[in-house]
């Protein structure tokens, strides 16, 4: 039997939520860390802090720290045999990592924007987050801790593009994407079919923070998208689902709900995307949008 994976993460990053629920699905074994403490001891450090790190073996044989959710995904197809999360077909393949990616791009933003906007949000994520690197200190110092984390990631709307401008078009993209996936779980389990795909993964990643963590879009979500809500909860542990080669859709028979899905991130993530790469190749310093 292979060594477990040691990885760190935190339950409040959507990306570490990702990627244990690919791990379980895909029995693949891991060893989960705090993201701070002794347990990291002796371990590498990665070149840029995100959550969660891999700790896995480098072209030497030596762990290295390794960040990125869906590299990793792809390395982990590649080392591990079984229970794949990208669809064979190339086709497929491509609306998988077509919808991976505004997940992981795109509805974080509905996930910082609505953290870090509403006083009601603002307030759970301050009392709760900071318990999760350690919550045995006095009350005090845990709302210090979490009155001085939550003025930096305000300070930081604006990374994610979050404004008073772009607010409303964040929010109606998020109202948007739960109506269509809603009413897309009528048909059918996953995105992809009868089986998760690495979309699946990176959405349901997105939601246990937006659907059931963040007062706001959580209402929104139950109010809305029940359907939603239960999918998120199920996705969390699929170790006793058993995928079968035709679990996946064909594109010539793709359900029109798959269709509405896509055509939702067409309307606001290329765009997004083709502004971005504009503004890269012509220099300019400006903030989105």
């Amino acid at each position: 039997m292979t060594d477990p994976i040691p990885l760190s993460g935190a339950p409040g990053s959507p990306y570490t939520r990702k990627m244990l629920a690919v791990l379980r699905y895909r029995r693949i074994a891991y060893r989960f860390l705090p993201s701070s403490g002794q347990a990291l001891d002796g371990l590498p450090r990665p070149k840029v802090q995100l959550l969660p790190t891999f700790y896995l073996p480098g072209a030497d044989g030596a762990l290295e720290a390794v960040v990125d959710s869906s590299p990793i995904i792809r390395r982990l197809e590649a080392e591990h045999a079984g229970r794949s999360v990208i669809p064979p077909d190339r086709a497929l393949a491509f609306i998988d990592a077509l919808i991976e990616d505004y997940a992981d791009e795109w509805l974080t933003k509905a996930m910082f924007h609505y953290r870090w906007s509403y006083p009601a949000d603002i307030a759970r994520a301050a009392a709760i987050l900071p318990c999760w690197r350690g919550a045995a200190i006095p009350d005090a110092e845990l709302a210090e801790r979490g009155a001085q984390f939550s003025r930096r990631q305000i300070d930081r709307l604006y990374v994610v593009g979050s404004n008073p401008t772009t607010a409303p078009v964040i929010e109606a993209s998020y109202r948007r994407f739960l109506e269509a996936f809603e009413a897309h779980l009528t048909v059918q389990p996953f995105l992809l079919g009868a089986r998760p795909a690495a979309c699946d993964f990176a959405v349901y990643g997105q939601l246990t923070q937006l659907a059931q963590f963040d007062p706001t879009p959580m209402a929104l979500t139950l109010e809305i998208a029940p359907r939603v809500f239960a999918w998120i909860s199920q996705m969390e542990d699929l170790s006793g689902l058993e995928p079968g080669d035709n679990d996946w859709i064909s594109l010539d028979a793709a359900p029109p709900t798959l269709l509405a899905v896509i055509a939702q991130i067409g309307r606001v993530y290329p765009p997004v995307m083709l502004a971005n790469a504009r503004a890269v190749m012509s220099g300019a310093d400006r903030t989105w949008p």
